[in-house]
């Protein structure tokens, strides 16, 4: 893929570089450009793992373009949420069902920290930055991160991100659990790919199912949740297949062998 978006594929693991200089900022072609490479994720059962980051050492992503915004009426004729996957083509992909981790390699801006709030998993770079400037803008950061970013952090951190849009660091974002791993900048790409090819060696249903089931679950009470993850009640296509698979035995019996799994994905 070229343009603004760079797509590589290394091994089951499919790479997503937003290359938009001079900050990676998203404009609507660009978030539909995004969301064509989430759908080639989602669509080959080759790949099993995504890495989304951004071009340069500068800059994750400053969100969205906000020199179209001012060169527009109202906000409603250059909103990006109306594109497949929502916001940067990931905040609204609701059935995707592998795993992406954010690699945050410098400020995730507004609609950026956005971006990397609808990964699974977020890694950053020492010298990241994660802050949301909307209020002083005349909107809200409503493309998920008033949506997300409370069910991730304590309530009262949020609301203090929101209404001061102060910045904050990668070693705070790890202290309230937002990210999991803060590492130089220089071994950020390394480590990201370490741990996307350890994600890879797993079970290619049981990465989708765990996908799938997670937002199903989390709005309910415990006893509902745990009845809803019995087999043929869930709802969910992708975990009953994997309660259902070959995978499903596979692994046990690898494990009584002594052996490495051999996963067919079915």
């Amino acid at each position: 893929m070229s343009g603004t978006v760079k797509t590589e594929r290394r091994g089951r693991v499919l790479e997503v570089t937003l290359d938009r200089p001079p900050v990676n900022a998203i404009d609507a072609a660009t978030s539909m450009a995004l969301y064509r490479a989430f759908r080639a994720l989602q669509d080959d059962d080759g790949l099993l793992v995504g890495v989304v980051t951004g071009a340069g050492g500068r800059a994750f992503s400053a969100g969205w373009d906000l020199k179209a915004v001012a060169a527009a009426d109202r906000l409603g004729d250059v909103d990006t949420e109306d594109s497949p996957g929502g916001f940067a083509g990931l905040t609204e992909f609701w059935d995707l069902t592998k795993p992406v981790i954010a690699a945050v390699n410098g400020f995730a801006i507004g609609g950026g920290f956005e971006l990397a709030l609808s990964a699974d998993i977020i890694v950053a770079a020492d010298h990241a930055e994660f802050w949301l400037p909307e209020m002083e803008r005349g909107f809200l950061a409503s493309a998920g991160a008033i949506q997300r970013l409370p069910r991730r952090i304590p309530y009262n951190v949020a609301m203090d991100l929101f209404y001061t849009g102060r910045r904050m660091g990668a070693d705070e974002a790890r202290h309230w659990g937002l990210v999991r791993d803060v590492v130089p900048g220089g071994k950020l790409v390394d480590h990201v790919r370490e741990l996307a090819g350890r994600l890879g060696e797993g079970a290619p249903l049981a990465l989708q199912g765990m996908k799938a089931i997670m937002p199903a679950i989390m709005p309910l009470p415990l006893d509902e949740a745990m009845r809803k993850t019995r087999i043929g009640n869930s709802g969910v296509p992708v975990y009953e297949r994997m309660m259902a698979s070959e995978d499903a035995i596979e692994g046990p019996r690898a494990f009584a062998e002594k052996r490495k799994p051999r996963w067919k994905g079915r």
